[in-house]
């Protein structure tokens, strides 16, 4: 048996006896539980009892990993703490994935049970006014940092309970920033910064994890400082550097199926609030119909997301999310409302080696012609290097 093996053993050991005595001494409550000073006292104690003899460094880091079990997001918790992990993947209880600089890595890490998974994640979900259980088996939630948070437990998965979290810097990125690590060319900064400043709207395109809050973070940053931005989220991770900011956050149906406030009531709202830009984090339904009509009524420099892998690909989706909408208009008139609203379209692109690129930005062309016709004109305005 391996020495990690033999360490993750010994951990599991000293938690159990920690939970044993708590309980004996009827201490298991809050306040007991919040005190790492007397848990590491505690804990310190039984494993001199044990005769588990490791070097001072070891044993500091078995009482912190307990710790954290307690009081933190157990094994999680140093992968929270890395600023370099940018993903963390909980495929059941027994095998934890990270994404750092790029790459996917197995880790030695795991929760000791199915139990202490379930509750992990109900701990999470809870803090933000979300549930999780059988008659409710997924929830997007956030941490206190604004990382998200996306959790699916059995029936629906097979594999048990699985949980990922998308870290997002403490530090949000720059534009000077994805440039120095090549996400964009100089021009593409230039492109980005007037685009934003002359108030065009703009959607940003690419598929899952090529970095699309955090280009709209980093744009975000040359916004005028004067105007009022209400932003629109399923859960609340941007993190705009704007002193008038508005964030709202949808919310899902309570246990008996009622209060449920979704993206497109959100748009609706913030419509009456006067703003100066509207930004939806993503737009994934009907709520895209909302969000043109916003475009098209003098909402200018409003941005948004969405899932695709090239430009016209972004458009055609969103003429699909129009029409969840039931929008009882016929495609030509949708593709008019479309190229009346949107001026660019960002799209994003991962490489194998896990950097994530700005491919193309494009222009959609609204002249009198492709209005009439409804027919996507894109005319790119730069693109990557061999893309």
């Amino acid at each position: 048996m391996s020495q990690k093996i033999n360490l993750q053993k010994v951990e599991e050991i000293i938690w159990q006896k920690l939970f044993d005595f708590l309980e004996q001494r009827y201490l298991l409550n809050d306040k007991v539980l919040k005190n790492n000073s007397f848990l590491k006292q505690q804990l310190q104690r039984i494993i001199k009892e044990e005769e588990f003899i490791f070097p001072e460094k070891i044993t500091a880091t078995l009482i912190k990993k307990v710790i954290n079990r307690i009081n933190g997001l157990g094994p999680l918790q140093d992968f929270l703490d890395d600023d370099s992990v940018s993903e963390i993947m909980v495929n059941g209880y027994k095998t934890i994935y990270i994404e750092k600089n790029g790459i996917l890595k197995k880790t030695d890490q795991s929760f000791y049970s199915e139990d202490e998974l379930l509750n992990t994640i109900n701990r999470i979900v809870s803090r933000v006014g979300r549930r999780i259980d059988k008659s409710s088996p997924m929830v997007d939630a956030r941490l206190k940092d604004g990382s998200r948070v996306n959790a699916i437990i059995p029936p629906l998965s097979i594999t048990g309970p699985v949980l990922t979290i998308r870290k997002f810097s403490r530090h949000p990125f720059t534009l000077n920033d994805l440039r120095q690590i090549g996400s964009i060319t100089p021009e593409m900064e230039e492109i980005l910064m007037t685009i934003v400043r002359e108030k065009k709207n703009i959607v940003i395109s690419g598929g899952t994890g090529t970095g699309k809050t955090s280009l709209l973070n980093a744009m975000a940053e040359h916004i005028n400082k004067k105007e009022r931005i209400i932003t629109i989220e399923d859960s609340a991770e941007l993190q705009l550097p704007h002193p008038h900011l508005i964030s709202l956050e949808s919310r899902p149906a309570n246990t008996e199926g009622k209060g449920e406030i979704s993206i497109r009531d959100l748009v609706k709202n913030a419509l009456r609030m006067r703003p100066d830009r509207i930004i939806v984090g993503e737009i994934r339904g009907a709520e895209a119909i909302d969000m043109l009509q916003a475009m098209n009524t003098g909402h200018q420099g409003s941005i948004t997301t969405i899932h695709a892998n090239a430009p016209l690909e972004a458009l055609l989706r969103l003429e699909t999310m129009v029409l969840m909408g039931s929008v009882d208009l016929p495609l030509k008139a949708i593709r008019q409302q479309i190229i009346g609203a949107v001026e660019i379209v960002i799209q994003l692109k991962r490489l194998s080696n896990g950097q994530r690129k700005i491919s193309k930005i494009c222009r959609l062309i609204a002249d009198p012609e492709s209005r009439e016709n409804g027919k996507y004109i894109l005319k790119e305005l730069t693109t990557a290097e061999n893309d």
